[in-house]
């Protein structure tokens, strides 16, 4: 989502008076080619995801400097890092001394870069428990050309942040660079139902706790009952080029009360935040401070202004699905759920989705709005969506088992289509996208685990679309 390249070509042309403009392109995929990380990755599916490629992991892929790096594990376990100069075949790979704990598709690894001092950091296998956290020696990040890529440029494996604990029960790792260079670590403490959102910050020379943001208590009502409990799930948290830090969300319910069927889920509602001082203080669409991180006062399911699409628990909307922004700064994000149309109440959110599940574009527009577009592209899983922008401001929703479906800014992202069908990846489901590398080259890379069967190991590979230029 962060996006600091200046797309100096578009906005020279842009700017330069009595000079004929050409029309900005539509949105367009080119698959240029498919590298494989691992022929024989770890595969088990588990909440109806692989490890390997839950698309919420921020990020399991992302590009610095020339280089794009990778994290996943291997079918013995082992926790890997793989770099490559961009538009090389091959991956370098090491170590990173860690083991998988256990068969929990949620404990994945999260990559993030601290420009400050140039280190890449890991977090890694927890769900509501401890964490394991690797970083690298200083500079790694930005001589990948002149150092080695071995294991003795990390560190060894923590179960804290170098010395700070933050929680016993700890989720989704998140990490985001400030526009100073400085590195944050989002995360949920609690439990799923019973969760607060969390900030930590590392200056190049140490982590420190921010504290929570967001407030698991307050009641919650539905035609059906009430909860007291619950947590706020993000669809991202992420800086734009102007340094505005945005939050799209849903919140879940510890109270399956509020639901028509006990086989539904209890997530309701899309809503938003934003924080112009680096998440410290957060505010509605409408400005109005919501919560302040470490404070009394934290963003709660009973704040005014927050909800931006709303959405009873009876249709198995999505939890984490994505977020991006436009070269405005205006945030953008993808929801999934099953449409009205199908019924006022699902039964089965797994089944439901699969049968029934759409993916929706919301957006804010330049006159202040909201605006919710259907992806006419049907979900055929009970799985999440990526979003990516590209230069021009195009939409691309990289869907279950690699499909993409794109739609041009010149419409005001109303004209979806399908632009890549998929056929031939035999990816299982989710898949994670590089969200930093678009701006550095234009292109999307998307990386895939092929199906397999229980516990087989199978390829894990990255495809690489070039998008317009």
């Amino acid at each position: 989502m962060r996006r600091r390249t200046v797309l100096a070509t578009a906005l020279a042309a842009a700017a330069a008076p009595g000079v004929a403009r050409a029309a900005a392109p539509g949105p367009s995929v080119t698959r240029t080619g498919t590298t494989t990380l691992d022929g024989r990755a770890i595969y088990f599916v588990s909440y109806d995801g692989l490890v390997n490629n839950n698309s919420f992991q921020k990020n399991g892929l992302l590009t610095y400097k020339g280089y794009q790096y990778a994290v996943w594990y291997t079918a013995d376990r082992n926790a890997v890092i793989g770099r490559r100069a961009l538009g090389a075949s091959t991956w370098q790979t090491v170590k990173a001394g860690h083991t998988l704990r256990y068969d929990d598709s949620h404990n994945v690894i999260s990559m993030g870069v601290s420009e400050i001092d140039g280190r890449l950091h890991l977090n890694m296998d927890s769900h509501s428990d401890g964490f394991t956290y690797v970083k690298s020696v200083a500079g790694l990040m930005d001589d990948p050309a002149g150092l080695s890529w071995t294991a003795s440029r990390f560190g060894a494996p923590q179960s804290t942040l170098d010395g700070l604990a933050l929680t016993s029960r700890f989720t989704y790792p998140q990490f985001i660079t400030t526009p100073e260079g400085r590195l944050q670590l989002s995360y949920r403490a609690g439990v799923s139902g019973n969760g607060r959102n969390a900030l930590a910050e590392y200056d190049g020379t140490r982590w420190t706790a921010l504290g929570e943001w967001t407030s698991s208590t307050g009641t919650y009502r539905s035609e059906h009952g009430s909860s007291t409990a619950r947590n706020m799930y993000l669809h991202g948290i992420d800086y734009d080029r102007g340094g505005r830090l945005h939050a799209f969300f849903t919140w879940r319910e510890q109270d399956g009360a509020v639901m028509c069927a006990s086989g539904g889920i209890t997530n309701h509602d899309t809503g938003y935040v934003w924080s112009d001082d680096r998440g410290r203080t957060w505010r509605n669409d409408a400005g109005t401070v919501v919560g302040v991180t470490g404070g009394a006062d934290r963003v709660s399911v009973t704040d005014t202004g927050l909800v931006v699409d709303p959405l009873n628990p009876d249709h198995s909307l999505m939890n984490q699905e994505s977020q991006f922004t436009d070269s405005a700064g205006r945030p953008h994000a993808i929801i999934s759920y099953v449409p009205g149309r199908f019924g006022q109440c699902t039964t089965g959110y797994v089944a439901d989705r699969t049968a029934n599940g759409r993916a929706f574009h919301v957006r804010k527009i330049a006159t202040g709005g909201w605006r919710k577009t259907e992806i006419p592209v049907p979900l055929d899983s009970s799985q999440r969506t990526r979003l990516i922008l590209d230069r021009y401001d195009n939409a691309y929703a990289v869907l279950p088992y690699g499909r993409i479906a794109g739609a041009s800014a010149a419409s005001g992202h109303t004209d979806w289509k399908l632009l890549y069908d998929a056929a031939g990846l035999n990816a299982f489901g989710e898949v994670v996208v590089d969200e930093t590398r678009i701006a550095q080259d234009g292109v999307l890379s998307v990386m895939y685990q092929e199906k397999s069967s229980g516990t087989t190991p199978s390829a894990l590979r990255v495809a690489d679309f070039r998008l317009p230029v």
